[in-house]
């Protein structure tokens, strides 16, 4: 039975939740919520008030920790290669290298889907860039809405899985801190590190397992029913030149970044500031930077700063859930489960995919990792690199799964009046059964997501 501290951080998360799905916004219903139940526990003399006197040391934490500091100059990478055109030169001429294909089209934008979540790793760029320019020109060759639109979507939201991520080193810097907790907890006082690069590494293969995927259900739907994707008579073929071109900056970005992280040249921060610069020198080429900076700076500044106003109400939300015995409570119910590990971790996925449905990935990360993390790492058999990656996975169909998935919201915002919200979420629902199916083969197939770790790192 539960005690009161305890039945009380139940009823914080249940709080979280209604004020989320009241609208109210993330960051304030966090700290908000949090401040209230640390009240009411304090005059139920269940935890002190007092607790609450870390919080400055645990901001100053967040605001001075090195590896977050990729964060902004990843996000001012992919802000500045959306705002340079580089994407939609890319768009149009993959567009018309495979558009004479049956599915082309369909094929194009999940491959520059590919490419720009490699070198941007930002999902709403992705999907506006992408909804502006492939959703008419697959409505004007006879594309079903449902499945341009949902094409168009799934592909952006590759951006949450292939590195560089903004989401995988959230979750590598939280995850990081779980695993540690997990190895003081029994009894490792020079406990081992899991870091970005291991989560960059492991993410590798899934994320072309999921562009693969994508590719087969599309290639399904060419031969099953060819009147909803059918070839583009007669298109243009890009030059060869032209292609290379195109093509160029994405790869240079991918090997600069992604290659330098993986063979251990330079740490993710580093690597996102050399990809910052080198996002300003091939925008440099294509158009005046002068007036581009200002926009591009102010972007970037308004997502970092959510993402970190998010993750200061975590950081109370966790405080306050902790001081109740939260977590104690979480590790007792994951370690009584049926089934051991394994239903301990199932339960935990169900938990973050039906949490998908009223919030996104940032705060999953930011709430319910550093809860369930160092439950489910004190567990045996539970590689640390795999759970970050199943949990990214499942994070990345929060993006998409209606009605609150983010990546249709944006598709809404700059679809052609044909594609109604219909169109969108029924588009969206065999991409999200795709997801969880990527999920089941992880299951299975743990090496899928250690194996490179473990062959580059040891880990």
């Amino acid at each position: 039975m539960m005690s009161l501290s305890e039945t009380l951080s139940v009823l914080m998360v249940a709080g979280v939740i209604a004020a989320l799905m009241a609208g109210y916004p993330v960051a304030l219903t966090l700290a908000g919520v949090s401040l209230v139940f640390a009240a009411i526990g304090q005059g139920l003399g269940v935890m002190g008030f007092a607790i609450l006197g870390a919080l400055p040391d645990r901001i100053f934490g967040v605001m001075t920790n090195e590896v977050l500091l990729a964060i902004p100059l990843f996000i001012f990478m992919g802000v500045m290669l959306e705002r340079s055109r580089i994407a939609e030169d890319l768009l149009e001429r993959m567009g018309r290298l495979f558009g004479r294909l049956r599915g082309g089209l369909g094929f194009s934008v999940v491959a520059v889907g590919a490419l720009l979540a490699a070198s941007t790793g930002i999902v709403g760029a992705t999907a506006v860039t992408m909804g502006l320019i492939m959703l008419p020109a697959m409505l004007r060759h006879g594309y079903d809405p449902r499945l341009a639109a949902g094409t168009v979507a799934a592909s952006a939201t590759l951006a949450q899985i292939i590195p560089p991520s903004t989401v995988l080193v959230l979750l590598g810097d939280q995850l990081n801190n779980a695993y540690q907790s997990a190895q003081l907890a029994k009894g490792t006082f020079a406990p081992n590190v899991i870091s970005v690069s291991d989560l960059f590494a492991g993410a590798i293969l899934p994320g072309l397992l999921l562009v693969g995927l994508y590719l087969g259900f599309l290639i399904v739907m060419a031969v099953w029913r060819p009147s909803s994707c059918p070839a583009v008579a007669a298109p243009a073929t890009p030059t060869r030149g032209g292609l290379i071109e195109a093509l160029l900056a994405p790869v240079v970005l991918i090997v600069a970044v992604l290659g330098s992280i993986l063979y251990g040249i330079a740490t993710p921060t580093e690597a996102a500031s050399v990809g910052a610069v080198g996002a300003i020198l091939l925008a440099a080429r294509k158009s005046n930077l002068r007036p581009m900076m200002r926009p591009v700076v102010e972007k970037t500044t308004q997502i970092t700063s959510m993402i970190f106003l998010i993750l200061i109400g975590a950081t109370m939300f966790s405080l306050v859930f902790r001081a109740l015995g939260g977590d104690v409570m979480v590790a007792r119910v994951l370690t009584n489960l049926p089934g051991g590990t394994d239903g301990a971790v199932l339960v935990v996925m169900l938990a973050v995919f039906l949490l998908g449905f009223v919030m996104d990935a940032f705060e999953i990360i930011f709430v319910v990792v550093p809860i369930v993390g160092p439950a489910l790492l004190v567990m045996p058999g539970i590689d640390p690199v795999w759970l970050g990656i199943m949990i990214a996975v499942n994070l990345q169909t929060s993006y998409i799964h209606p009605p609150l998935g983010p990546t249709l919201f944006y598709l809404r915002g700059v679809a052609p009046p044909e594609i109604t919200t219909r169109h969108i979420y029924v588009g969206i629902i065999p991409f999200v059964l795709i997801q969880l199916f990527a999920l089941v083969v992880l299951w299975f197939v743990p090496g899928l997501a250690t194996v490179l770790p473990h062959a580059l790192y040891g880990q």
